[in-house]
């Protein structure tokens, strides 16, 4: 898919423009963590897609992982929301939880960001530079190539998504976002991380060990 996307002009025109504001200010992720998702949980390994909107924009923060963090780093307040949300679904309290997620990402949890890079200091500020095509496309593939995902779409924007997915296939869990702003309207008591697996061990796949490796 990288081939085909790659050699598109809208795809073209969005690495120039990274190039090009990469020269005036720090992006994040750095280039090389750009497409993690991707490395870590190949398409024929996904079991559940999170979606969020875009990288965290302070340094260090951001890895190529959907709210995810490197160990190192403070954990952001939508993280310890989702956290706290996790630990009360499996009545889990003694466990204090690193920021990185990529265990979950080893597991067949695709941690998908809408937007894949983002400008120091500058949230959203690499919006409509043609990452939303890129990504609505990745959506659409796995919706169209597999079968039983479980999609987690955490806040309006997030929910935008649910079009290309085909709900004949596939299990849609839709909230609020995990925000301080937004994670009491229905973020938590959604028990989205318990219905996955019990998804997926209706589907006889062998669930999330959230707490593997955390």
């Amino acid at each position: 898919m990288f081939l085909i996307e790659k050699k598109k002009k809208y795809f073209i025109h969005l690495w120039n423009a990274l190039n090009n504001i990469s020269q005036d200010t720090r992006i994040y992720p750095p280039k090389k963590n750009i497409f993690n998702a991707f490395l870590l949980t190949p398409l024929l390994n996904i079991k559940v897609v999170i979606l969020g909107q875009d990288p965290y924009c302070r340094f260090g923060q951001a890895h190529g992982l959907s709210f995810s963090v490197p160990n190192s780093v403070t954990i952001p307040p939508s993280l310890k929301n989702i956290f706290i949300e996790l630990k009360n679904n499996f009545l889990v309290n003694n466990i204090n939880m690193r920021g990185c997620l990529e265990s979950w990402a080893k597991q067949g949890v695709f941690l998908l960001n809408s937007i894949l890079t983002v400008s120091h200091a500058c949230p959203r500020s690499h919006q409509g530079l043609g990452w939303e095509i890129f990504t609505d496309e990745v959506i659409k593939l796995i919706s169209y190539v597999r079968t039983g995902i479980v999609f987690i779409l955490w806040g309006s924007y997030a929910s935008q998504k649910y079009k290309f997915i085909n709900e004949n296939k596939h299990f849609v869990l839709k909230s609020s976002h995990p925000s301080p702003l937004s994670c009491y309207r229905s973020f938590f008591g959604c028990r989205h991380f318990l219905k996955t697996n019990m998804i997926l061990k209706y589907q006889n796949k062998q669930p999330i060990d959230w707490f593997k490796d955390m």
